[in-house]
């Protein structure tokens, strides 16, 4: 089965210092939250996160890492998700210089990276990619930017945390793409998508466009009901059970001024939209 979580990096002001975090991740568990991703908030010892959360019944599923830790950091920041109790060590976007130099350079991030994820697989974890929509864009070699992670990085070495509002901005069909990657993607993130005076906006889930319906009876379909267990890994190598979206996680990156006045940013709608997959109708 499917678990709906909270993405942090929605809450990222208030998350910036130990007591806002023990506040804010409350207010999670409060709204009926049970699994989260750490994004953005501030210092913190690991620790201390942990037995916070494990204080309010929450799960840390994944994780978004600066570049330079993943990279240079490798063995410091695997023993922090051994603590965690945290299999997905997550890499918010592509670094600008492998972008801004395509193609020349995009192909050198698999190679960049291998080392690090390698370690990470051998750890019982799992290397993840989330993305936006420039992923989705044709090189002047008439290759995608995805194309090259998919066949850079194999599914034992990174995954996908594949972003349902960026790629609808690209112009591709979620489901479709669910499809093509469905090995690859144990965690799913969701964004609504509106427009207004002709631009497309951000908004809380359930209030724009996006087909969530057909998104979340894809996963739970792939997932074939089975519990999210986290079952599946040899000792000492990652192996993801392909086809199983286990975790989709909320995110809102910009948020009205009502949402900064409760302090929740819109995350008890999302959680009671969907109420039969985890959210508040259950």
């Amino acid at each position: 089965m499917i678990t709906i979580g909270a993405q942090l990096f929605t809450l990222r002001t208030f998350m910036q210092n130990e007591c806002d975090i023990r506040r804010s991740l409350k207010k999670v568990a409060e709204i009926g939250y049970k699994t989260v991703q750490i994004s953005a908030i501030g210092p913190i010892d690991p620790h201390v996160l942990r037995d916070i959360c494990d204080e309010n019944g929450l799960k840390i599923v994944l994780t978004h890492n600066p570049e330079a830790r993943i990279l240079g950091d490798t063995d410091a920041l695997i023993k922090e998700h051994d603590i965690l109790g945290c299999d997905y060590i997550g890499i918010g976007a592509m670094p600008e210089r492998y972008r801004s130099n395509a193609p020349e350079w995009v192909d050198y991030f698999a190679k960049d990276f291998e080392t690090a994820a390698k370690k990470i697989r051998d750890a019982g974890k799992l290397l993840m990619y989330h993305n936006h929509d420039f992923e989705f864009e044709k090189m002047p070699d008439g290759r995608m930017f995805i194309d090259v992670l998919m066949d850079g990085l194999s599914s034992d070495l990174m995954g996908f945390t594949l972003d349902t509002f960026w790629l609808q901005a690209a112009g591709c069909d979620v489901i479709d793409w669910l499809d093509r990657l469905k090995d690859r993607i144990p965690c799913v993130h969701l964004k609504d998508m509106t427009v207004s005076n002709r631009e497309r906006r951000m908004a809380p889930v359930g209030e724009g466009n996006m087909n969530f319906k057909g998104t979340l009876e894809w996963a739970e379909g792939r997932n074939g009901l089975l519990p999210s267990d986290y079952a599946g890994r040899a000792t000492g190598q990652y192996r993801y059970r392909g086809g199983e979206a286990k975790d989709i996680l909320f995110k809102r990156e910009k948020m009205a001024r009502r949402d900064c006045r409760k302090k929740d940013t819109g995350l008890s709608e999302q959680h009671c939209s969907l109420g039969r997959y985890g959210g508040c109708g259950q």
